[in-house]
This record gives C-alpha cells, sequence and structure tokens, in this order.
C-alpha cells in the first residue's frame, strides 16, 4: 500500500498537515509513538517536565513512554534531589530536572503574578518584599505546610487574610514540595521549602523565551503561538516565534492556523502505527495546545473530565479512545466506542504490561465496563 504524504501543498501557501499528521509527529516528540531508551532523568528533562497534581502521574507517564522504566528510578532521583515537584506550568504542579525547576520557574512568573493579582484585596499594608523574606526565612529553616505558613505569617500581619498571605508566599518564591511526598510507595503531606535550599544552588535567570520555544517544539510540536501559550500559562510569545521564524519552518493546519516546526524536528507519515498506550490524569499530552484535537477527536471532547475531576486516558490508535483505572484487583476499561477484536488484544496487552511495570509480581485481570460511573 503506497503511504500518503505527512503534509499537502496549497500552492502559494504554506504546507498543510492534516490532524493524523499533527498526531503522528506529537506522538513521537512524546515518546509515544515507540518506547524510548532514555534515561529518565533525560525524558523528564526533553519533556519539560510531567504534570504531577497527584503523586502517580508522573510514574504513570514515564510507564506509558520508556523501554525499561521502573518506578523506583524516579523516585530515587526525586530523593536525591535531581528531580522536584514544583508549581510551573499553568499554575499546576509539575515534576522537573533540578535545572528546570530553577529556571522555568522564574520564566513563568508573570503567571504567577496575575494569580497572586487574586488575592491582593487580602494583603492591604503588607509589603512584598518584607513578606517574601519573612517567608523564605520559615520555610529553609523547617520545610512547612501551607496551614503551617498561614498560622506562621498570619502571627506576624495579623490584619490580612492568612490565606491570602501565603498564596502570596506561594506565588512569590520558588517553593518545592519536600520528600517523602512524591516518592513511590511512600506517602506524605505536602511540606514546602524554596527551590535554592532544597537543591543547593541559586536559581538562574529565566531563560530568553527563543530558548523555551525551541525546546517546547521539541516535545509538542508542530504548534501555533497559541498552542504554546496555552502550554505555559502565558502570552505575549508571538514576538518570539517571530525572531525565531529564520531558524524554523511554518506549515497551517486545516483550519489555517499558522503552525511552526524545528526543520529537523521528525514528522512521520500519518499511517504510522500507534500502539495503544496508558496515560495518566492531567497527561500534558492533553493539556499541551490550544487546539486538542490532533489528539482528543471532537466527539470525546470533555469525557475524559468530571466535574473537577480528570479520568486516566487510553490512547488508541494514537487518540483518545476511552478511560481506564486501577481496582484491587483488575484493570477496567471503558472504551468510548467498539473496538476490532484485534485493538481489544492490543490494548488488554499493554494493560498488564503497565501493570507489570507498576506492580512486577502482583497478578491482575483486565476488565472492560465501567470507569466512571455516569
Amino acid at each position: 500500500m503506497t503511504k500518503r504524504s505527512a503534509h499537502r501543498s496549497t500552492g502559494a501557501g504554506a504546507p498543510v498537515l492534516d490532524t493524523r499528521a499533527l498526531n503522528r509527529a506529537t506522538l513521537d516528540r512524546q515518546l509515544l509513538l515507540r518506547r524510548s531508551r532514555r534515561s529518565v532523568q533525560d525524558a523528564v528533562h526533553h519533556l519539560l517536565g510531567l504534570q504531577a497534581q497527584n503523586v502517580k502521574p508522573p510514574y504513570h507517564a514515564l510507564a506509558a513512554r520508556l523501554d525499561g522504566f521502573a518506578p523506583e528510578r524516579l523516585s530515587v532521583l526525586m530523593a536525591g534531589r535531581d528531580v522536584a515537584r514544583i508549581v510551573t506550568l499553568r499554575s499546576t504542579i509539575h515534576t522537573h530536572t533540578a535545572h528546570d525547576c530553577l529556571t522555568l520557574r522564574p520564566f513563568v512568573q508573570p503567571a504567577r503574578d496575575r494569580e497572586l493579582g487574586a488575592f491582593r484585596r487580602g494583603l492591604n499594608g503588607v509589603d512584598p518584599d518584607r513578606l517574601a523574606a519573612v517567608a523564605r526565612e520559615l520555610v529553609e529553616t523547617e520545610p512547612r505546610t501551607m496551614a503551617q505558613l498561614r498560622r506562621a505569617l498570619g502571627a506576624r500581619w495579623p490584619d490580612a487574610d492568612p490565606r491570602a498571605l501565603a498564596v502570596a508566599a506561594r506565588c512569590t518564591l520558588p517553593l518545592v514540595q519536600v520528600t517523602p511526598r512524591g516518592l513511590w510507595g511512600e506517602s506524605g503531606q505536602v511540606a514546602l521549602t524554596t527551590a535554592e535550599h532544597w537543591l543547593g544552588r541559586p536559581a538562574g535567570p529565566a531563560p530568553a523565551p527563543e530558548a523555551v520555544v525551541l525546546r517546547y517544539l521539541a516535545a509538542f510540536g508542530p504548534a501555533s503561538v497559541k498552542d504554546m501559550q496555552t502550554w505555559a500559562g502565558l502570552t505575549r510569545l508571538r514576538d518570539a516565534f517571530e525572531r525565531l521564524r529564520p531558524r524554523l519552518v511554518a506549515f497551517r493546519d486545516t483550519g489555517g492556523t499558522e503552525l511552526f516546526d524545528l526543520p529537523d524536528a521528525p514528522r512521520p507519515d500519518p499511517d504510522t502505527p500507534a500502539p495503544p498506550r496508558f496515560l495518566p490524569e492531567f497527561d500534558n499530552l492533553l493539556l499541551s495546545h490550544a487546539d486538542r484535537t490532533r489528539v482528543v477527536p471532537p466527539a470525546h471532547r470533555g469525557r475524559n473530565w468530571q466535574g473537577n475531576q480528570a479520568h486516566r486516558a487510553l490512547l488508541v490508535d494514537g487518540f483518545l479512545a476511552g478511560l481506564w483505572k486501577q481496582a484491587p484487583d483488575a484493570l477496567v476499561i471503558e472504551p468510548f466506542g467498539k473496538l476490532t477484536g484485534a485493538q481489544r488484544e492490543e490494548v488488554a496487552e499493554e494493560g498488564l504490561r503497565m501493570l507489570h511495570v507498576m506492580h512486577p509480581g502482583t497478578a491482575f485481570d483486565v476488565r472492560f465496563g465501567d470507569v466512571t460511573g455516569r
């Protein structure tokens, strides 16, 4: 069978990448078209961090992407402070390399400033620089929970709103979650200290926007300016793309939106097979583009969410095709539509492989059924 082109030309305009072409390119950058032999630390760096609003998602994200992964490999890096959990992209918690904790956090500071704006009314009479200095001293003397931080700061500024004081500290300072929080198989409440104190080195200056654009395209491209702004939670990145334009290639999607990419980045044939993958809730594959149709078919938009709860996502043929959950003795899979016999077999096989990686030596059944209870 003759494979079709990854893109088609519109004559005078830029070549057009259809949805499958964008899907396969993004899966390749995300290490989901085939599992990678990269080290865990290299993968976390390449992916610009892993969504970590809960403890387990970074582990499941890597299990889907890396050949030979074991949860202990990420846990050891976290215990050794080579990676850490910190609020960065879209003002949500991510697991980043130590280097990215100290550099990407300053890069997204404008988003934290906007978040703080909603609490300024509770900070009347509070000097921001003094607040940051006091909060830094508190958390570097001893890691603090947010409740402890509220109480300690509230004692210093009794006329201010304690919650606003703690949020201001969290927005102003690069606060990381200290271990044992985030370690595989261990439990621990969220306690915070500064990234500089935890990692033993000063924060670097924010990287130039152009440098982050290049990294974003390497992990999520081809992409539009708006896509990257969605990923970062920032605005006004158009100028950085324009400065890079001579070094990039341009495409358009089927709706006419301009997309940028690295010239030598992989853009596989749209008919390249994409094996099933089990992704965690909040996986960045599903959250890092303004237009998510490259992974989420319009008919399934919002189906992996229920209120403010996100469900774990199943990819079939590269697209969101169902949900899954882990029961005590079984993997429960809820496809959105009818799977062929071959697809069901491939999905079950990949599910068992994932469970063996995450829980070696434990026996599980695979069941196709209801996940959400809706």
